[in-house]
């Protein structure tokens, strides 16, 4: 089956110039130039990837995010952002997107970008119509974590997590201990290498933290290594 992309863009120039080579990629598109039409979109249809463009007439792609979010807890979403739009990259980061990419932009980060999410997609679509009895599964004191079930209880509550919350967490639970640079986690959890892109990193971070930490101020389970990076200290409860 073609995997589907919903493109949210109300410039036409780069919603055909992403639509193009997307459709290079062998995959189907549809395009939404208003966030309010975009919206009703992403609810109803059943897409593999949204890339949505943050600056909308009628609703801003941030409220977008947000309750796409809320509704689809496991939808893959792209950000578009300005070059000059830190703040608003930051926090479509913390309201849920999965990544984002600043225009202008190549079409080679383009389309690694795009696999990356499709990857993830695909790998949770398998894993979720998986047989329990094959689930490979990981427990660090109070923390469970069922791969195929995608599945995460801690300290005997179940987590709401997004797809690529739960491989952050996946990735350092097989790791326990062990500290990754943003770089390194970069490569490993979203598959590509870019400098300028450490946001992503640190906004799924505070997203953990914020679900698995009493005070995620002061973190005791995501940990951070100053001048190093983050690793993964899940004993006991707190």
């Amino acid at each position: 089956m073609t995997d589907s992309i919903l493109i949210v863009e109300d410039d036409l120039d780069i919603a055909d110039l992403i639509r193009v080579n997307l459709q290079d990629m062998l995959l189907s598109t549809d395009h939404c130039v208003d966030g309010k039409s975009a919206l009703k979109t992403a609810l109803e249809g059943n897409y593999s990837l949204i890339i949505l463009d943050l600056t909308l007439p009628e609703m801003s792609g941030l409220d977008i995010c947000r309750i796409v979010r809320e509704k689809k807890p496991q939808q893959a979403i792209l950000m578009l952002t300005s070059k000059s739009s830190e703040a608003d990259r930051v926090v479509g980061l913390e309201l849920g997107a999965d990544d984002y990419m600043t225009k202008p932009f190549s079409i080679r980060e383009l389309q690694a970008r795009v696999k990356s999410q499709l990857r993830r997609f695909h790998l949770f679509d398998k894993q979720s119509n998986s047989s329990n009895e094959s689930s490979t599964k990981i427990t660090l004191g109070k923390l469970e974590i069922d791969e195929a079930a995608r599945k995460v209880i801690w300290c005997d509550k179940s987590l709401a997590l997004t797809s690529t919350e739960f491989d952050l967490l996946w990735h350092f639970a097989n790791h326990p201990g062990q500290v990754f640079s943003r770089s390194q986690l970069l490569d490993s959890v979203w598959g590509y290498q870019h400098s300028g892109y450490e946001h992503t990193v640190n906004s799924h971070i505070n997203r953990l933290r914020n679900k698995l930490e009493v005070d995620a101020a002061d973190p005791q389970i995501v940990q951070t290594v100053w001048g190093v990076g983050y690793k993964l200290e899940a004993e006991e409860c707190q």
